[in-house]
C-alpha cells in the first residue's frame, strides 16, 4: 500500500500538475495506456470542476488524495468551495451551472465512464469531494 496526499491553489495550470502526479504516483501498478489516460482524464475533470465551480474565479484549495493497494487505485479530490445543491441533478448529463459558457456538463459522466467506482458528496457553501477508483488489469508487479 501506498498513500500520497497534495494541497494546491484552485489555478488552471495545477490541473495539469494533480493529472501528471496521480500518473507518476500509479506507475508501479503498472497500468496500460489507456488505463493510465483514463484516470489522468477523470483526474483532469475532477480538478476543473473545482476550478469553474467550487471556486468561480476566487482563489481556493484543491486536495487531492491517492491511495494504491493491490491493483487498485483510490482518489479523493475535494474543496471548500460552493458546493453542489443537488447532487443528483448535477450528475446528469449536460446538466450546467453555467449555461452561459462553454460548458459541456459532461464532467461527472467522464469521470464515471472512465472509472471503476465513482462518488460525489456535497453541501451547498460547504464544498464538494469526488471518490473514485480503478482497477488495473496487471496489477503490481512484484519486481519492483
Amino acid at each position: 500500500m501506498n498513500e500520497m496526499c497534495l494541497k494546491f491553489l484552485a489555478k488552471s495550470e495545477n490541473e495539469v500538475f494533480a493529472r501528471n502526479a496521480v500518473a507518476a504516483f500509479v506507475l508501479p501498478l503498472n497500468p496500460t495506456l489507456d488505463e493510465l489516460s483514463d484516470v489522468k482524464t477523470a483526474v483532469s475533470e475532477a480538478v476543473t470542476n473545482c476550478i469553474v465551480h467550487a471556486y468561480r474565479g476566487k482563489t481556493g484549495w484543491i486536495t487531492l488524495a491517492c491511495k494504491s493497494e493491490n491493483n487498485r487505485i483510490h482518489i479523493e479530490i475535494s474543496d471548500d468551495g460552493a458546493g453542489i445543491e443537488d447532487v443528483k441533478k448535477a450528475l446528469e448529463p449536460f446538466f450546467t451551472t453555467l449555461e452561459n459558457e462553454e460548458r459541456s456538463g459532461m464532467g461527472f459522466t467522464i469521470m464515471q465512464s472512465f472509472m471503476d467506482g465513482f462518488s460525489v458528496s456535497s453541501a451547498a457553501g460547504k464544498g464538494t469531494k469526488v471518490t473514485m477508483y480503478k482497477d488495473f488489469a496487471a496489477g503490481a508487479s512484484d519486481a519492483r
